[in-house]
């Protein structure tokens, strides 16, 4: 349930007339109900609203009686899924008290009337979710009991800024919103929203504001028209997702197929399912059909489209006579994966760093806080050729589709997996350095903010194990990477010779050497660069598995197939890390990369290598379908019927 509260402290265009002659209070509150609020409140005071939000569980919506906006601005902001709480945020300039704000990667980082470097004016509106209504209760106490000048909603949320809470910023594009503060205001922004077509600017928001240069310019020029016919069709995201699905399985199919008409035929279905895969973002977006379910399942699904793709180029390879083919498969899913970790666990860091104070001149600057500021002024450039060879060149998922269905069209599956694994490593490399750089001038702990043990997918064996905190963990990280990759290299040069079985007493020191990276489980990543240790460990567990299998003799599409599993495991990690969520019901099950690796190892050593990727793999796959079910649909309906009230019958006295 959610519930709006219209405050009219402070405002006198509350009772202006409007041009159905309506108050502007009276106007805002019908609007609220069109926007899906189940309740609204017209107030007085803060006091009064303090003493309304300790009564209420759900989300509450606030806004000053001055805001005159379209209704789809309104029910955008409600349903906002970036965050629980979440603020309006206008370019009109700040005036009559009103509150400037300050905002990076769309978090409200500071506010106030005389804020010096502000990006913009709160607009007079903000969704507060559930988890933060003690403290909106507090700011609203708060700043009732000073008395100062202008709106009451302004002081409202400079009281809860103040008070830490984390508000997303949600600006308008297209639509109209505007706050008024006399007739003549009141009337030129009532021209102003009729001068828009309403649904006709939902469906271009739909799109994102800014994509990649793929996307912008071969994709969303013409998927709001599906779009559109899917919201008419009736459906929904997840719908949409599924047939993007079915999509991306159908061309992998066919590049395994071969021949020239089934790799175009499967280059067209590729970049079909793209199309789709970006439709059902933008159906959620114009639908406002958005749940914690969608986007992990659109998560989940991309990377998982992508690597039945990998297979699909892998086994086309091999059948078109190329040795290795399963081998550049194994090469470009890891390679994405341990890439992956690093955009997510980048991407924290800044949010992190976001939300802190910035350091002082020439504290942490030098070439890293350098490239942070030519970054900012490439990305503010919009349209410009550094703008866009900026966001190609880091090789997003628009322009690996892309990539793969025209060398897969053009010239087969090996040379469209060779194309993905040379650019990808060159990304990989560009990303990386600058990002190392930028992090040091940052210097932000980031696996102190979350539970490192989880994040890091520890399991019991190496949280036992003793702490070496004069070496941080990246380092020892790194080096538990090393000893796979020598052994897979090995293994590698011996199998393209006399074979490599008699490689496999060597799976124990590998092993050793992978175990040192839990030296630093327990110790804290509080370093500039710590950010990589989940990536490193992801890199040293899949080397791990990939040389047992090469050492044991295990099949290739055997080795690809727990692989793949183990990438589905770590993508459901990074979701809830990305969401701020708990671990997974049956995390425990998982073993962990130390119990997992263990495991391996003996199946190698015992000569039974394929049997052993094979039975973990199997085990793994049910735990992670259990745990999904356990998140989505037992643990969801167990908390309804706890929350239901139960219907007491029978009749009085």
């Amino acid at each position: 349930m959610t519930l709006a509260i219209v405050l009219a402290a402070g405002t006198p265009a509350a009772n202006l007339p409007t041009s159905t002659g309506e108050p502007l209070a009276d106007r805002l509150a019908a609007q609220w109900r069109r926007a899906g609020v189940d309740e609204v409140r017209v107030v007085a005071d803060l006091v009064e609203l303090a003493d309304l939000v300790d009564t209420v569980t759900g989300p509450v919506v606030v806004t000053g009686a001055d805001l005159v906006a379209h209704t789809a601005v309104l029910r955008h902001l409600r349903t906002s899924p970036v965050g629980p709480t979440v603020a309006l945020v206008l370019t009109d300039p700040p005036a009559d008290g009103r509150v400037a704000v300050r905002e990076e990667r769309g978090q409200v980082v500071a506010a106030g009337p005389e804020l010096a470097d502000a990006t913009g004016v709160f607009g007079g509106a903000l969704r507060v979710g559930a988890g933060d209504l003690p403290v909106l209760a507090a700011a609203a106490r708060a700043a009732g009991a000073r008395t100062a000048a202008g709106p009451a909603v302004d002081r409202l949320f400079a009281a809860l800024t103040a008070l830490g809470t984390l508000t997303f910023a949600h600006r308008v594009r297209l639509l109209v919103a505007h706050r008024v503060g006399d007739a003549a205001g009141l009337h030129a922004a009532e021209a102003a929203l009729s001068g828009v077509d309403e649904d006709r600017a939902e469906l271009r928001l739909s799109v994102k504001e800014r994509d990649d240069f793929f996307t912008t310019y071969f994709v969303s020029t013409w998927s709001p028209y599906v779009t559109k016919a899917c919201a008419r069709l009736r459906l929904s995201p997840t719908a949409v997702t599924m047939i993007s699905v079915l999509f991306a399985v159908v061309a992998a199919v066919l590049f395994g197929v071969g021949g020239r008409p089934a790799l175009v035929a499967g280059g067209v279905l590729l970049y079909l399912g793209f199309v789709l895969d970006c439709v059902d973002g933008q159906l959620a977006r114009y639908t406002r059909h958005f749940s914690a379910w969608g986007g992990w399942l659109d998560t989940m699904a991309d990377r998982a489209k992508e690597y039945v793709v990998y297979a699909g180029l892998g086994f086309g390879a091999t059948a078109a006579g190329f040795r290795h083919g399963w081998a550049l498969a194994l090469a470009a899913m890891t390679l994405q994966t341990v890439r992956h970790m690093t955009d997510a666990w980048y991407g924290v860091l800044h949010d992190e760093a976001a939300r802190r104070p910035r350091p002082a001149a020439g504290v942490g600057s030098g070439i890293g806080g350098m490239l942070n500021a030519a970054s900012t002024r490439v990305q503010a450039d919009t349209g410009s050729v550094s703008y866009w060879l900026k966001r190609t060149v880091v090789f997003p998922i628009g322009e690996r589709w892309a990539l793969i269905a025209l060398t897969a069209a053009l010239f087969g599956p090996t040379v469209s997996l060779v194309a993905v694994l040379l650019w990808g490593t060159l990304a990989f490399a560009y990303t990386g350095a600058l990002r190392t750089l930028r992090a040091r001038w940052m210097w932000v702990p980031v696996l102190d903010t979350v539970d490192a043990t989880l994040h890091r997918d520890d399991g019991p064996l190496v949280t036992r194990l003793p702490v070496v905190r004069p070496v941080g963990p990246l380092t020892l990280a790194v080096v538990g990477a090393l000893g796979p990759a020598v052994l897979l290299v090995a293994a590698l040069l011996a199998a393209g010779g006399e074979g490599s079985g008699g490689l496999c007493w060597w799976l124990p020191v590998a092993l050793l050497a992978l175990l040192v990276a839990g030296l630093g489980a327990g110790a804290a990543h509080n370093g500039p660069l710590d950010w990589l240790v989940p990536a490193a460990l992801r890199a040293g567990e899949f080397l791990f598995a990939i040389a047992v299998g090469v050492v044991g003799g295990a099949p290739a599409w055997l080795v690809f197939g727990y692989v793949f599993v183990l990438t589905l495991h770590h993508y459901d990690l990074v979701a809830r890390l990305e969401k701020r969520q708990s671990a997974p019901p049956l995390h425990g099950g998982t073993l962990g990369w130390d119990g997992r690796s263990v495991l391996l190892a003996l199946a190698g050593i015992t000569g039974f290598a394929g049997v052993g990727l094979a039975t973990l793999g199997v085990y793994l796959l049910v735990v992670f379908v259990a745990s999904v079910v356990l998140t989505w649909v037992v643990l969801p309906a167990r908390a309804a019927r706890a929350t239901a009230v139960p219907f007491s019958g029978g009749s009085p006295g």
